[in-house]
């Protein structure tokens, strides 16, 4: 399992919270806490959101406690929205590619948690993305196909709907009653304007996600970034988060909606 943190609110500099903390993101890469996995080796990334529409994007391969490019950009760069993640692959090998959080035009996306059965079922769940979007699958991750499915099913317009009718899409492709395996999902996602944060999984038992406030802003993390954990409020199971640009936060439920899909064939 991998391990995020995202903020928003009044412009800091990223090293505020990514590097700073005794046990920030970048220091969770190597003794993680609350994961399955305690080191996240797999590559790291940050997206952040300046005076253009686009965020800006930067994703390697290095463990981040040892990228001295990741601590340098986060020591320079200043911003009022931003996402950071370091990877521990469950699917798609070491690649930047597969590193996120992923981008497409002012869309940032990131993902702690797994599709189960992805290597078997990939096939299935790449027919989700539609046609037009597909070039932009750079990588083999399911994380990245959870994105781009969910660009096709309507994020531009509905992020929230277009997210949750995609998860419930999957969960009908792969069925994992079948499989043994669920699907476990702690996302964020953010357009440059709202930022929400999703808490789910098919078994009820999502990865661990938290938020708390930050002076006038909020951050929300795989786990605490202080060594105390004060302040920290879990978000809860099948829970959503929404920060909007004024720094209004609303926690509701989430209403995943019943799915069918057709068996795919034995080939797939």
């Amino acid at each position: 399992m991998c391990r995020f943190l995202a903020y928003a609110g009044p412009p800091v500099f990223l090293e505020q919270l990514l590097v700073r903390p005794q046990a920030s993101l970048i220091a969770q890469a190597s003794s993680a806490r609350e994961a399955k996995t305690r080191v996240n080796a797999d590559g790291c990334g940050v997206g952040w959101y300046g005076e253009r529409e686009e965020p800006g994007l930067y994703r390697g391969i290095l463990p981040a406690w040892s990228d001295a490019n990741l601590v340098s950009l986060c020591r320079q760069i200043r911003a009022r929205l931003f996402l950071a993640h370091v990877r521990a692959a469950t699917s798609g090998e070491v690649a930047t590619a597969n590193c996120h959080p992923f981008a497409h035009g002012r869309h940032l996306f990131m993902h702690n948690g797994q599709i189960g059965g992805y290597d078997r079922l990939r096939r299935r769940v790449d027919a989700l993305i539609p046609d037009e979007l597909y070039p932009a699958r750079k990588g083999t991750s399911d994380s990245e196909a959870i994105f781009l499915a969910a660009l096709g099913a309507g994020l531009d317009t509905d992020p929230v709907d277009a997210m949750t009718r995609t998860l419930a899409r999957i969960v009908a492709a792969v069925r994992p009653e079948e499989t043994g395996e669920p699907l476990r999902f702690a996302a964020v996602h953010s357009d440059g304007a709202v930022l929400h944060a999703f808490r789910w999984a098919s078994d009820g038992l999502p990865p661990s996600l938290y938020c708390r406030a930050e002076g006038d802003g909020l951050v929300i993390a795989s786990e605490p970034c202080d060594e105390n954990g004060g302040g920290w409020a879990p978000i809860p199971s099948g829970g959503l988060l929404t920060v909007r640009p004024d720094g209004a936060a609303k926690i509701r439920m989430l209403e995943i909606p019943a799915e069918t899909a057709t068996r795919p064939s034995r080939a797939a």
